[in-house]
């Protein structure tokens, strides 16, 4: 009977070392699937803060291109209203130079309408 006690105790302990080598194992394995987890969830953060960079710079270029979009517009109005009065001033004095002919009496001279 001791021999049967002495070899269960034997064979008991022979299981438990082999599981806990497995599980020391298996424990190295997931150490390492969790470095490599920690170092691609670094390197996705560098990733999205170099992302949320590059949007910064783009929303900031965005908002000089507006601004100088904006003053650009606000110059091409006064271009334009400046145009207009001088047409307009043209046309006033071309207008004053035709009274002018008429009254003078020069009909000779063939002024084009500007109809």
């Amino acid at each position: 009977m001791a021999v049967f006690g002495i070899g269960g105790r034997q064979q008991s302990m022979n299981n438990a070392v082999v599981p806990e080598n497995e599980l020391k194992k298996r424990n190295e394995e997931l150490e390492k699937e969790l470095r490599e987890s920690k170092e691609r969830e670094e390197q996705m953060k560098r990733q999205l803060q170099s992302a949320w960079e590059r949007l910064r710079v783009a929303e900031e270029a965005e908002e000089r291109l507006c601004s100088q979009l904006g003053e650009l517009e606000a110059e091409a109005v006064y271009q334009a209203r400046d145009y207009h009065a001088r047409i307009v001033s043209l046309m006033d004095q071309l207008s004053r130079a035709q009274n002018l002919l008429h009254k003078t009496g020069a009909s000779s001279i063939s002024v084009p309408s500007s109809s």
